[in-house]
C-alpha cells in the first residue's frame, strides 16, 4: 500500500475516520439561482468524491444574505439552502462519508452589489482592499474593492448570531459537523488582523481583543453543535484578500492557546504556499510552514492544507506535523483521489478555467481512475 500513515484511522470527534485524506472546502459557484440552495448538480459532486469514513468539508456558506462576496455560492441562511444541503449530505452519507459545513462571512471582500438593498460591504474597520486586487460584481464586471462600513460596537452580537442561526442550519441538514472560516482574509481574520482592525472597543487594539470576535464566534457554535463537531480554520501565513499579519507568531499562539481548552474537532491550517486562495498559483518558495510552527501548541487534531501532493502529505503524517491534510485543487479533478493515491495511479490535471461557475464542465465530468481504464 502507498502512503501507510495517509491511509490510517484517525478519530475526529465522535468520528472514526478511515484514513486521513480529506476534501478541502472549495468555492466551485454553482448554486441554483436565485435561492443560492445547493442543487441536483452539486449532490452528484460531492458523492463523486465520498468515501467510506472520509471527510468532506463542504464548500464556504455565507450564514447570512450580507455575508456573500462571489456570485453563485450556496448559502446557510434560508429554508430552502437547508434543503438543498440535505440532498448532498444524503448522497454523502449514502457513500459511507463524514461531511461538514463551513461556515462563511466574508466581510469587505464584497461589493455593494451583493448586499441587501446595496448597501456598503460591513468590516471591523473602514480599510478597503488595495487597488491591485479586483472583484467582481453580482452581475459579473471586474471593478476595485470598495472602501467597506465599519460595524458598530452593537452590531456585532448580530453577526456572531448569524454564525449561530448558520450552524443550527446546518444542523437541520443533517451535517456531520462545521468549520468556521476563521482564514483567507475574510471577516474572522479582518478582526484577527492589525492592519484591518483599527478598532478601539473591546474588539480592537490589543491581541487578546482581536481573537475576541473569533472566541465569540466559535463559542456560539458550539453552543448548537458541541465541541467535538467544531472545527476552525486559519491561515497563520496567509496573504489571500489583502490579508497578512506583520508577525503571525503572536497573533495565532494567543488564539491557539484560547482555542485549545474548547477541545474542538480540529484545527485547520492552510499552508502559506497556497495563500493566493485560488486566484492563481503561490510562488511558494522561502516561506514558514505553519504546521510545524505551530503544531507543538495545538493540543488536538491538526488538518493541514495547501498544494500537498501524496508523498508530502504522508511525510507531514509520518513526522507528527499534521494529523491528516485536506486535498483542494486536485480533488477537483480526480474524484477518486484517496484510491489513486492509494494505489500510485496517475493523476488528472485539473482545469483552472472551470473552476469558479458553470454547469458539468470541470465539476461532475472528471472521469474515475477505473473508468477511464480499458475493459
Amino acid at each position: 500500500m502507498n502512503h501507510p500513515h495517509l491511509f490510517s484511522p484517525l478519530e475526529v470527534g465522535p468520528y472514526q475516520l478511515a484514513h486521513r485524506l480529506v476534501m478541502a472546502p472549495l468555492t466551485r459557484m454553482r448554486a441554483a439561482r436565485p435561492s443560492l440552495a445547493p442543487r441536483p448538480l452539486n449532490a452528484e459532486y460531492y458523492a463523486q468524491r465520498a468515501t467510506p469514513g472520509g471527510l468532506i468539508i463542504a464548500e464556504a456558506s455565507p450564514v447570512i444574505a450580507s455575508g456573500f462576496g462571489s456570485p453563485g455560492v450556496p448559502g446557510i441562511y434560508s429554508q430552502a439552502q437547508v434543503e438543498g444541503w440535505r440532498e448532498v449530505v444524503d448522497a454523502v452519507h449514502a457513500k459511507g462519508g463524514v461531511i461538514f459545513l463551513q461556515l462563511w462571512h466574508v466581510g469587505r471582500v464584497s461589493h455593494s452589489s451583493f448586499q441587501p438593498g446595496g448597501g456598503l460591504p460591513v468590516a471591523p474597520s473602514a480599510v478597503p482592499i488595495p487597488t491591485d486586487l479586483k472583484t467582481m460584481t453580482a452581475d459579473g464586471r471586474v471593478t476595485t474593492y470598495e472602501t467597506p462600513r465599519a460595524l458598530r460596537t452593537s452590531e456585532i452580537a448580530g453577526l456572531i448570531e448569524a454564525f449561530r442561526s448558520g450552524a443550527r442550519n446546518a444542523l437541520a441538514a443533517g451535517f456531520d459537523g462545521v468549520e468556521i472560516h476563521g482564514a483567507n482574509g475574510y471577516v474572522i481574520e479582518q478582526f484577527l488582523h492589525s492592519h484591518t482592525n483599527l478598532r478601539t472597543d473591546q474588539y480592537g487594539g490589543s491581541i487578546e481583543n482581536r481573537v475576541r470576535f473569533l472566541m465569540e464566534v466559535t463559542e456560539a457554535v458550539i453552543a448548537v453543535w458541541g465541541a467535538e463537531r467544531v472545527g476552525v480554520r486559519l491561515s497563520p501565513y496567509g496573504i489571500a484578500n489583502g490579508s497578512g499579519e506583520a508577525d503571525p507568531m503572536p497573533l495565532y499562539t494567543h488564539a491557539i492557546e484560547r482555542l485549545n481548552p474548547l477541545h474542538l474537532a480540529y484545527l485547520h491550517f492552510i499552508e502559506p504556499r497556497s495563500s493566493g486562495a485560488g486566484r492563481a498559483e503561490v510562488n511558494w518558495q522561502n516561506v514558514p510552514s505553519a504546521m510545524v510552527l505551530f503544531r507543538p501548541i495545538v493540543k488536538g487534531v491538526l488538518i493541514s492544507a495547501g498544494g500537498f501532493t501524496g508523498d508530502i502529505a504522508e511525510a507531514a503524517i509520518a513526522e507528527g506535523h499534521a494529523d491528516a491534510i485536506a486535498f483542494g485543487r486536485i480533488f477537483i479533478s480526480n474524484p477518486d483521489l484517496p484510491r489513486r493515491l492509494q494505489q500510485g495511479f496517475p493523476l488528472t490535471p485539473y482545469n483552472r478555467k472551470t473552476f469558479y461557475g458553470g454547469e458539468a464542465e470541470g465539476y461532475t465530468d472528471y472521469p474515475t481512475h477505473d473508468a477511464m481504464e480499458p475493459a
